[in-house]
């Protein structure tokens, strides 16, 4: 008889960016050394993904597992101690004892993916071997328009567990990326997570990121506004905010301006920041 996966629920709420109720939800009975360790790691990665950066770099001390050192070193880049994060990094990684971790593997990916270093973050995740390093792949390949690639990654996970949600998730990012037709199929899958599970700011996000490319920009505004009443920070939320507020001609400098000071570093933010240096420098150049 199969056992019962004990973090099942724990790592949906993970999945789905549910990071308080995940937190809330972590004291799981009976749970064997290795799941515990995996647990540990979900709750610390929910912190991180809560901005609690430095509650982790406390609370993980030396002598915790490798899993959740290489969480430990996520935090640091984060902090902005990148140099001594990628350093530690490519020491661990070089390690023979360690470096083959499935969670330092992970990291590695998603600390290069955050460097736009692409190749190097495929150097680490390319051969799988759990749903989330396929599923980390997915977002590489995409970000690297190459949705042939990604289709594979998806093809892999969907042989390993179709309805699990990350598959189900990278499925959505795939059909988002290829749109068309595929965007109705998004859609559905972020209505089903809706309607299985809490309504997160991701789901949200998702939907509304369907609804724009549909040309729904009101039922996206709707969908967005919901999302940020549960996080005024988050800066998905806000850039697509922005976004959609363009295309029904509402102004969005109040968004931008939360944008600037919440996450000065996003894509948009350094967009609007050359834009504007473009247009400082074209009206100097008529005068």
């Amino acid at each position: 008889m199969a056992t019962p996966d004990l973090l099942f629920n724990l790592r949906n709420l993970f999945y789905l960016g549910a990071y308080q109720a995940a937190i809330n939800n972590s004291d799981v009975p009976g749970l064997d050394a290795d799941a515990a360790a995996e647990r540990d790691a979900i709750v610390f990665r929910s912190y991180i993904a809560l901005g609690s950066y430095q509650l982790v770099i406390n609370e993980i001390d030396s002598s915790a597992a490798t899993s959740l050192q290489a969480v430990k070193l996520l935090a640091l880049y984060l902090t902005g101690d990148k140099e001594g994060a990628i350093s530690s990094l490519k020491e661990w990684l070089s390690d023979s004892a360690i470096g083959s971790n499935p969670v330092l593997r992970l990291i590695a990916g998603i600390i290069f993916m955050h460097e736009q270093d692409y190749n190097e973050a495929l150097k680490h995740t390319h051969s799988g071997g759990t749903l989330d390093l396929h599923a980390l792949n997915v977002q590489i390949f995409i970000k690297m328009h190459r949705s042939d690639y990604a289709e594979k990654q998806l093809k892999i996970m969907q042989q390993i567990d179709e309805d699990h949600t990350l598959t189900q998730l990278a499925n959505a990012w795939l059909d988002i990326a290829v749109g068309g037709s595929k965007i109705r199929e998004a859609y559905l899958i972020f209505q089903d997570f809706a309607e299985k599970y809490p309504m997160t700011g991701m789901v949200l996000n998702g939907k509304a990121v369907c609804c724009m490319h549909m040309g729904s920009f009101e039922e996206a505004e709707t969908l967005l506004l919901e999302a940020l009443n549960k996080d005024a920070k988050d800066p998905e939320t806000l850039a697509n905010l922005i976004v959609c507020n363009l295309h029904l001609g509402k102004p969005s400098s109040r968004f931008l301006s939360q944008l600037k000071l919440s996450h000065p570093d996003h894509v948009l933010v350094k967009n609007s920041a050359s834009s504007e240096a473009n247009f400082e420098r074209a009206l100097q150049a008529v005068a």
